[in-house]
C-alpha cells in the first residue's frame, strides 16, 4: 500500500506496539451508535481482528489487531453503515465527545455533535492541523470535561433563536495539563461552527507542529488569542438555521438508563452483538459508548426496566461497580509505559470501601488518555526506572481532584508497592 503513516492517522489508524498490527478508531458523535452499526463493528473485529472491541473515554470505538492489507476493506465495511473514521487520529478535528448522555437535554447535545462531525470530519480545511483538535459538548459543568477540550461547549438553554452554549477554549491534558478558559457565554447555535472555524484557523497558522491550542494560549496570552480569533472573517458569521426532522438517534434521556460496565473498556465482539440485540428489543435500536468506557442503553417506556436489568445480568453483563477508566497501556500502545489492566487489578485489590466509592482513572503515559485529572483519584505511569539488575519498572504519579479545575499530583514517582499503600490509606 502506498499510504504513509501520517495518512493512516487521518483515517483513524495507529500502529500497535505489536509489529504488523494496527488499530482502527471509529468516531461516534456524542458516543451514539445504532444497533446495526454496532453489529458492523463487531463483524469487522471478528473478520479482521481478534474479536475484541475497546471503548475510549471520548465515546469512540477501537478495533485492534488489524493487518495492513485489510485496512481498505475495514474502512469500506464501516462506511457501508454510515460510520466514519476520518480524523479519529492525527492532526484533525477528533470525535465529538459528550459525557452527558443521561441528561434531560441530551437531544440538543447529540444534534450539535452530529452537525459538528458532519462539518469537520474529512473537511480538508481542518486536516493536517499542528496536532489533534478536540471538541466536547456537555449538559453542564459538573463533570469538568469541558475544561480539557480545545473547544468545550456547555449547554446554556434554548430561546426563540435555538440552542445556546457557553464556549470554553484552550483546555487539554498531557504533560502540561491546562484547564480551558471561558471564551464567550450563551453563544447561539448558528455561530458555533463559524466560531470554531475561527479558532482552528488561528491555531493552524500560529502554532508549531506537535502543539495544541493550549500551548498557543499559554504563549501569547488569553487577550491576544481573543484578538486574533476576533480578526478572523468567520468570527461574527451566523449560519442559516437548520430546519428539518430531528437528527438524534438516542431515545429520550431520563432515569430509565442502564450502564453495562466493562473493565478498561474492553469487550468481545460477540458481547457487542448481544448488546445490539438487547438495544433492538429494549432501547429503540440505539446504544451509547460512554465517557467511562461502558455501554449505556436508554430503556424505552414500553419496556420493563426491571426486567431489562435482570435479563442483562442473566446474560452475564455487569451493571454498576467501581468506575475505573483505563487506557490500553503497554499491552497495545507504542508509548505505554506500564501494563495498565494488570496493574489496575492490583490496585483494586488494595482498595477499601472508601476507595471503591471513588471514581478512578489510570493512564499508561503522560498523554492521559484515561483522563486521570478528572477522576476522584487518578494515576499516571510517569517514567521507567532501572534497578541494580538493569530491569526497568514503572513509577506512578497519584492525582486527586479538588473542588474546582483539574486534579493535581499529590504523590509523585511512586513504586507499585508505594502506590498500593497510598490506596490503602484512602480506606
Amino acid at each position: 500500500m502506498s499510504a504513509q503513516p501520517f495518512d493512516y492517522r487521518l483515517d483513524g489508524i495507529y500502529r500497535q506496539r505489536q509489529e504488523g498490527s494496527f488499530m482502527q478508531r471509529v468516531k461516534l458523535p456524542a458516543g451514539v451508535i445504532s444497533a446495526e452499526q454496532a453489529r458492523a463493528v463487531a463483524d469487522v473485529s471478528l473478520r479482521f481482528g481478534h474479536g475484541t472491541i475497546h471503548l475510549t473515554t471520548r465515546g469512540s470505538i477501537e478495533i485492534h489487531w488489524l493487518k495492513e492489507s485489510d485496512l481498505p476493506e475495514v474502512k469500506r465495511a464501516l462506511s457501508k453503515v454510515g460510520l466514519t473514521t476520518r480524523g479519529a487520529c492525527g492532526g484533525a478535528v477528533r470525535g465529538i465527545t459528550c459525557s452527558s448522555q443521561g441528561a434531560a437535554g441530551f437531544p440538543a447535545l447529540e444534534t450539535m455533535a452530529r452537525r459538528l462531525q458532519r462539518h469537520f470530519a474529512g473537511n480538508p480545511r481542518f486536516e493536517r492541523l499542528p496536532k489533534k483538535f478536540k471538541i466536547g459538548v456537555e449538559a453542564d459543568n459538573a463533570g469538568r470535561r469541558h475544561l480539557i477540550q480545545d473547544v468545550g461547549l456547555v449547554f446554556a438553554g434554548n430561546d426563540t433563536e435555538g440552542s445556546r452554549f457557553d464556549m470554553y477554549l484552550g483546555g487539554g491534558l498531557g504533560r502540561e495539563p491546562q484547564a480551558g478558559f471561558l471564551f464567550e457565554t450563551a453563544v447561539n447555535e448558528k455561530r458555533i461552527i463559524p466560531l470554531i472555524e475561527a479558532v482552528a484557523r488561528v491555531y493552524a497558522v500560529h502554532t508549531p507542529p506537535g502543539k495544541r491550542v493550549k500551548h498557543l494560549v499559554r504563549e501569547i496570552g488569553e487577550a491576544e488569542f481573543r484578538r486574533r480569533v476576533s480578526m478572523e472573517p468567520s468570527f461574527a458569521e451566523e449560519l442559516p438555521a437548520i430546519a428539518g426532522l430531528p437528527e438524534t438517534l438516542a431515545p429520550a434521556a431520563g432515569n430509565r438508563r442502564i450502564e453495562v460496565c466493562f473493565f478498561g473498556g474492553f469487550l468481545s465482539a460477540l458481547q457487542l452483538k448481544e448488546l445490539a440485540d438487547f438495544a433492538d428489543e429494549l432501547a429503540d435500536g440505539v446504544l451509547m459508548a460512554t465517557a467511562n468506557q461502558d455501554i449505556a442503553l436508554h430503556i424505552s417506556s414500553a419496556s420493563d426496566f426491571a426486567g431489562a436489568s435482570s435479563a442483562l445480568r442473566q446474560a452475564g453483563f455487569e451493571l454498576g461497580g467501581t468506575t475505573f477508566r483505563i487506557c490500553p497501556g503497554s499491552h497495545l500502545c507504542r508509548v505505554g509505559l506500564s501494563p495498565t489492566s494488570d496493574i489496575a487489578g492490583t490496585i483494586i485489590d488494595a482498595m477499601g470501601p472508601a476507595a471503591k466509592a471513588l471514581t478512578w482513572a489510570f493512564s499508561g503515559c503522560h498523554n492521559s488518555c484515561a483522563q486521570p485529572q478528572l477522576a476522584d483519584a487518578g494515576i499516571v505511569s510517569s517514567t521507567l526506572v532501572k534497578d541494580e539488575q538493569g530491569e526497568r519498572s514503572p513509577r506512578f504519579d497519584l492525582y486527586r481532584l479538588g473542588d474546582q479545575g483539574l486534579g493535581g499530583v499529590v504523590a509523585p514517582s511512586l513504586t507499585l508497592d508505594e502506590l498500593c499503600s497510598k490506596v490503602r490509606e484512602i480506606g
